[in-house]
């Protein structure tokens, strides 16, 4: 039948017709990279009356990431960079001269899964570090059991105090998987010793000081019991003389509307509320992706080489996730992961046949592990992918809050032209071809106001999956 037929047969008006008479009922825009967002509503917020928050701490003792970084030369050896050895402390004064021939002298070598690398009770003739691979540092525990003691991995190194005191190994440490490992020998060490009085100085401090297992942080002197009558020690508090200040960081755009378009086509959906909303929502992702990932003020780069844990098989597990709440464990309040990375716990949680809890917090479920909620966030890097390699990520956890020493979120009290908390948006006025400006900014920092507020799981792998029987 043809159209002009099926025309001729139309009893009454339709659809497509009446469709033109309709009001039609829409959304607001959409946008797929918005979040929840979760440590943005998580984290305790101080409102800063200047621009720059100071965090004065107790004297201490810091030295840089904890780690030995090594490189690959142009003839495929594995080479130690030499200002990186100031991680060992009677190193971190010597002459760049002296580093060097140090960084000279590693040997390399391979060692193989299963294969000792160090055995405890023999002399510490050499320094090691880890260039690629995993190891496991074990020791034999009270009642005879087979302890572990940490999974070492890329940049760690190990016995700088038995390797500068010449003491026995305690622990062994074992290959997990292949490894590259550079080792220096004693010997090397102490003829440049005798050569220099300094640094012979400084080995000498370093042993007396307790092979450097003092207090991190500068000693208040006590007394404690009430027998006698013995003299009151005489103490004070000790400050850091600089402390750390935490300068505001800005995330800003300009967004431009046409006047024609908020003239004529703002029905019923104003449109440049449309555009500004959107743009304050990807404001506020790449500052919540910058609180945790800038070089500076980033949470992830600010976590010190103690509060650092590296899994022991690859996939997150319970026991990985009770190493950090061991390291925050003054009132941990939740972790923060990638949703892979919570996903491959509870995997790990399956097969394990302990499924974690559930609590509801901003409306929606979460895992939590003891007691413990883990937020998701996309933020939480993945490296790697299903068609390359597995992919990694890390977890953190953390205690928040000023009164509880944590992590507190940086804004300013008040700024002009504010629309949310730390963000403005300011007209800039039309230009002459009839474009309206807006200058969109959001203020914002972060701070862990000690060491111990966080502690980080590193090298998650996230793609690890189970039969189940």
């Amino acid at each position: 039948m043809t159209t002009e037929a099926v025309q001729q047969n139309q009893q009454s008006l339709s659809t497509s017709a009446a469709r033109n008479l309709a009001t039609t009922t829409k959304t607001v825009p959409q946008m797929l990279g918005i979040t929840p967002r979760y440590l943005l509503r998580a984290l305790p917020w101080v409102d800063l009356e200047a621009g720059v928050y100071r965090v004065n701490r107790r004297r201490g003792f810091i030295l840089g990431d904890g780690l030995i970084s090594t490189y690959v030369d142009g003839d495929g050896a594995t080479r130690v960079i030499a200002e990186d050895l100031r991680e060992l402390g009677f190193l971190s004064q010597v002459d760049s001269p002296l580093l060097t021939a140090l960084a000279n002298g590693f040997v390399e070598r391979e060692v193989a899964p299963g294969d000792m690398i160090v055995d405890s009770g023999a002399p510490a003739e050499q320094l090691h570090i880890i260039a690629f691979g995993r190891a496991e540092k074990r020791a034999t525990g009270e009642y005879g059991e087979d302890a572990l003691l940490s999974v070492l991995g890329e940049g760690d190194y190990f016995d700088a105090s038995a390797w500068a005191t010449g003491a026995e190994t305690s622990y062994r440490v074992k290959a997990v998987t292949a490894c590259t490992v550079l080792s220096l020998d004693r010997r090397m060490l102490a003829e440049l010793a005798d050569r220099e009085p300094s640094l012979r100085a400084r080995m000498d401090e370093f042993a007396a000081a307790g092979h450097g297992s003092a207090d991190p942080e500068h000693p208040i002197d006590l007394h404690s019991g009430h027998t006698g009558e013995p003299y009151l020690p005489e103490t004070f508090v000790d400050y850091e003389e600089s402390p750390r200040e935490y300068e505001l960081s800005i995330a800003q755009t300009v967004l431009r509307v046409h006047t024609r378009v908020s003239d004529i086509y703002n029905s019923s959906i104003d449109q440049v509320q449309a555009q500004l909303r959107l743009t304050v929502e990807a404001l506020r992702e790449r500052q919540e992706w910058e609180m945790l990932n800038h070089a500076e003020y980033g949470l992830l780069n600010n976590v010190v080489p103690s509060q650092r844990v590296r899994t022991r098989k690859g996939a997150p597990t319970p026991d990985d996730l009770d190493e950090l709440l061991a390291r925050v464990w003054k009132q941990p309040a939740f972790f923060l992961a990638h949703p892979r990375a919570i996903a491959a716990f509870g995997r790990e949680c399956t097969r394990r046949g302990v499924p974690p809890q559930i609590v509801e917090l901003f409306g929606s479920p979460f895992l939590t592990w003891r007691g413990v909620p883990l937020l998701p966030s996309d933020k939480l890097d993945l490296k790697g992918s299903a068609s390359s390699a597995p992919g990694t990520t890390n977890i953190l956890l953390m205690r928040v809050g000023e009164d509880r020493q944590g992590v507190v979120g940086l804004r300013p009290s008040k700024v002009p032209d504010e629309a949310e908390p730390g963000l403005s948006v300011r007209p800039m006025g039309v230009d002459r071809q009839a474009i309206t400006s807006y200058l969109v900014t959001s203020y914002f920092s972060t701070a862990a106001l000690v060491d111990d507020a966080i502690a980080v799981l590193q090298n998650v792998e996230v793609s690890n999956y189970h039969d189940y029987s």
